[in-house]
């Protein structure tokens, strides 16, 4: 029979889920509720209301319509938010340029988007000046700059951002429009070719924000986030909008810390001294952190940090746990907004020695509110989960991008099937919980079967001498790939541990963890650096194409 559709009156408001919305509860309920920018800069959601507004005047002021391009340039700061806020409000797109691509690939970003309208920071006035001649649609740039007397442009500009703010007024009166409307976009980290746009719209971003906040509110005694916590993004902002965290943070209305370039002495310092409780970055900044001077003597005590972009060994959870912190994992890719589950303990898990417990905080989770998330064979078959059966993580949720920035072709790739597709490799045990095992690409094909990578770093991890490491396959006659562990030594074992010995220690670990036996036939080789990608992720396609380059 048909399907009755709801009616409603004439007089009935619609409510488009509009990135404006968030900002109903916090100007309601904690209005003198504060955001600092480097503990420097104060002021509360009331300001942050009026300063949407004056930020939406001066880009209608300067041309800016609905459908148009809005880039931007910056560190972490109030800025920031403040364009998370008021360029889409206003129903234009906001660009978040990846600051730490190169200047070419910056160049490609900002013309494949056709950005219109370009805020940057001084600090970047150099790769400013390297690609202003070659920019096809950016006509108007703003400066923005911390510091009291303004650096010379390279290039010319309409105005500073503050003076021009104050300039402006704080009343704008922005519009209702269809909540499926763009209203952002950046470009993923990928390692081959250019980078791929990806792009969300505002229903997406709303309902991401309640889907993080369901999960969020949901957990018991771990991993909760709650109106009296304070907010500190280590995920950068232009990387999938630092997680959407910023959202969640502002419609919460919670205190928020904004702490520009990320410096482990700042870091250390804000959590110390703005009482920073609720964080998210991946593992190599968390590690830079915990590996800086200053941690020594920081509390950490209650800091809940949400580890994702790359697997979390189970040896950082329990060095967490030891300093205090409430570490766990959850999981998504750019295309996904990002995030898809995360990998809270039950009660009685808490109750488990740390190793215990950091088994199942590196795990990467159950699935959030209205996310559909399987494991499937080549034929798109679900496998069973037992914890054991390994099978491509496929995945629906109302807040996937619908494809990529004008290309149809890996767009039809990526939702293959009707489902979209993450090329992660892994399992889901009878409880629920997603553990990946690898990427597609990364994983090592030894004597006819697959290795995991990410299970032979966790427990190379583990030894004492060990700063960081990275496995990748390398080619092998015999075996066709046989992994290669590049480790980087914490400087007080250099010298006082060989190759041969730590191989040792992990043939046997990996003897007793029942891996395949091929990942015994591991080589391990003492590297000076490991290579990374703009996101701090490892990036082994490099470190493939030449291992021996990056030996000690």
């Amino acid at each position: 029979m048909p399907i009755k559709l709801v009616q409603s009156t004439v007089s009935a408001y619609q409510y488009p889920l509009l990135i404006k919305q968030l900002l109903l509860t916090p100007l309601a309920i904690a209005p003198e509720q504060e955001i600092t920018y480097q503990g420097k800069l104060r002021y509360n959601y009331r300001t942050l209301n009026e300063r949407i507004g004056r930020l939406a005047n001066v880009l209608t002021g300067l041309g800016v319509e609905s459908g148009q391009t809005v880039a931007m340039m910056d560190w972490d700061s109030h800025r920031y938010l403040e364009c998370f806020f008021a360029v889409p409000m206003m129903g234009a797109i906001l660009q978040t340029v990846n600051v730490r691509l190169s200047p070419e690939q910056i160049l490609y970003t900002l013309n494949h988007a056709k950005a219109d309208v370009l805020l940057v920071n001084s600090e970047f006035f150099a790769i400013l000046a390297q690609i202003a001649g070659q920019l096809e649609t950016v006509k108007t740039i703003i400066l923005i700059s911390d510091e009291a007397e303004l650096p010379i442009p390279p290039v010319a500009m309409v105005g500073e951002y503050e003076a021009l703010l104050a300039e402006a007024s704080p009343d704008y009166d922005f519009p209702d429009f269809d909540e499926n409307a763009q209203a952002t976009t950046f470009y993923t980290t990928g390692t081959t070719g250019n980078p791929k746009g990806v792009y969300f719209s505002h229903r997406q971003l709303v309902l991401h924000t309640l889907g993080c906040a369901a999960a969020l509110g949901g957990a018991n005694r771990q991993g909760h986030i709650h109106r009296e916590d304070v907010y500190m993004p280590m995920t950068p902002m232009f990387h999938v909008h630092a997680w959407g965290f910023p959202y969640l943070a502002t419609m919460m209305g919670v205190k928020q810390v904004y702490p520009g370039r990320y410096q482990p002495e700042v870091i250390c310092r804000l959590i110390s001294t703005e009482g920073v409780s609720f964080s998210h970055c991946v593992p190599t900044i968390l590690h830079m952190i915990l590996s800086h001077p200053h941690a020594k003597t920081a509390d950490f005590t209650g800091l809940k940090i949400l580890i994702g972009g790359a697997a979390m060994p189970e040896a950082m959870a329990i060095s967490a746990q030891k300093r205090g912190m409430d570490l766990f994992t959850g999981y998504g890719m750019s295309e996904t907004c990002p995030v898809l589950s995360m990998a809270h303990l039950e009660s009685a898990d808490l109750n488990r020695s740390l190793e215990e417990q950091a088994v199942i905080r590196a795990k990467t989770g159950r699935p959030l509110p209205l996310v559909d998330l399987r494991i499937v064979d080549p034929e798109m078959a679900d496998v069973p989960h037992d914890g054991k059966a390994t099978g491509e993580v496929v995945v629906r949720a109302p807040w996937l991008t619908q494809g990529y920035v004008s290309a149809p072709e890996d767009s039809e790739g990526l939702w293959a099937g009707g489902y979209l597709h993450t090329a992660d490799i892994g399992n889901i045990n009878p409880a629920g919980y997603l553990k990946v095992t690898d990427r597609i690409k990364d994983v090592i094909k030894t004597g006819g079967e697959w290795t995991s990578s990410l299970q032979l770093e966790d427990i190379i991890a583990k030894h004492e001498a060990v700063n960081e490491v990275a496995v990748i396959g390398v080619p092998d006659d015999k075996w066709g790939e046989r992994p290669l562990a590049l480790v980087l030594l914490k400087p007080e074992h250099v010298g006082q541990i060989t190759e041969h010995a730590l191989r040792n220690y992990a043939a046997h670990a990996i003897e007793a963890a029942g891996i395949s036996r091929y990942g015994v036939l591991l080589q391990v080789s003492f590297v000076k650096t490991l290579v990374k990608t703009s996101v701090g992720k490892m990036n082994k396609r490099l470190m493939r194409a030449d291992p021996d380059a990056l030996r000690m």
